[in-house]
């Protein structure tokens, strides 16, 4: 079956990678997980991670083209502005898979912009215009909530945003938030050469248009990092592009407790955002993005469905993700 994040004419170098591998069940973080939090490194809140994840899917399907949208992209500049970022909206224009023009606002929030070492994190967050693969056939057309699948990662990113408000690190933050990830052609349509530049077109406009002033020396996408039971691999697009990095952050999270969700173990390679950010932006860039072996799609139970809502999101979960990147960012 040929699924959006399945990467089969862009990289088939790196198929040969994909050692498919689950992670232990049961095995869900709680809010008082041992962990080793590194010295001077603040931690992130899953009271706060939680509701900035609420407060996307309480404007709806933040779908192209509808007031939800709006109205989501104009919340998250006047969040990230008060949090002391410097927040920069991209407007622009793509064509979907069936023709029809979309507008799309990815959201650049730029921390300590005077500091020339930089990383670049990301994640997209709009939602998925079509339950395309949810079990009752005539809610295939509806658009999902993306709690998990969306607003997860942007959920992550904003606490980080809150944190860097009182902690300094020692690089600069570039924080991307991507539109239209989720467009691509829905699974009842048939596809034809060439669908993998229907998804991430809001990361593919952003890197044709990178300036490379103040390049980061590399990036960190986040992807459904808000399951109950998590599970991180070693995802191939990310460990062919950026092989040093991905380990470096596996390292961090086994260091912190957490070796038994970070894999150590290879799987397939994944069309996401981080393809484009280092095909086209020269970026090298990772995707810390949830793996399931137990289901067709190797996502999580509720991918591409009307059950990724609320219900299903762990903020214990959230909080590790947050607290890995924050041990990333202010690590010596």
């Amino acid at each position: 079956m040929r699924l959006k994040k399945r990467i089969w004419s862009i990289l088939p170098i790196v198929l040969c990678l994909g050692l498919f591998a689950g992670c232990r069940q049961n095995n869900a973080p709680s809010s008082d997980t041992p962990k080793t939090q590194p010295a001077n490194t603040p931690v992130c809140h899953t009271d706060s991670l939680f509701a900035f994840v609420k407060a996307q899917t309480d404007f709806g399907p933040r779908i192209p083209n509808s007031a939800a949208q709006k109205a989501c992209a104009d919340w998250l500049r006047t969040r990230l502005e008060g949090f002391g970022a410097q927040v920069e909206v991209q407007e622009f224009e793509s064509l979907r898979w069936d023709k029809a023009r979309l507008k799309g606002y990815n959201i650049t929030a730029s921390f300590f912009p005077q500091k020339t070492n930089r990383i670049l994190l990301c994640a997209h967050w709009d939602s998925r215009p079509y339950a395309d693969h949810d079990p009752d056939p005539n809610m295939v057309l509806n658009p999902i909530d993306g709690a998990n699948d969306g607003a997860s990662g942007t959920a992550v990113l904003l606490e980080i945003a809150r944190l860097l408000q009182t902690d300094t690190p020692q690089m600069g933050v570039d924080i991307v938030l991507f539109d239209l990830e989720d467009s691509g052609r829905p699974s009842h349509v048939p596809h034809v050469s060439g669908d993998e530049y229907t998804w991430c077109l809001g990361a593919q406009y952003w890197s044709e248009n990178f300036s490379g002033v103040n390049r980061p020396l590399f990036g960190i996408l986040l992807d459904m990092v808000g399951t109950q039971e998590p599970c991180f691999t070693m995802e191939a697009t990310s460990m062919y592009y950026a092989p040093d990095i991905m380990r470096k952050v596996w390292e961090k999270a086994a260091l912190m407790g957490y070796g038994n969700i970070f894999l150590n173990r290879s799987t397939g390679a994944l069309i996401d955002d981080h393809l484009f950010v280092n095909n086209i932006a020269n970026i090298p860039t990772i995707d810390i993005v949830h793996h399931d072996n137990g289901t067709s799609s190797g996502f999580f139970p509720q991918w591409h469905t009307l059950q990724d809502n609320l219900e299903h999101i762990s903020p214990a979960t959230l909080k590790m993700v947050g607290d890995v990147l924050l041990a990333v960012i202010f690590g010596k």
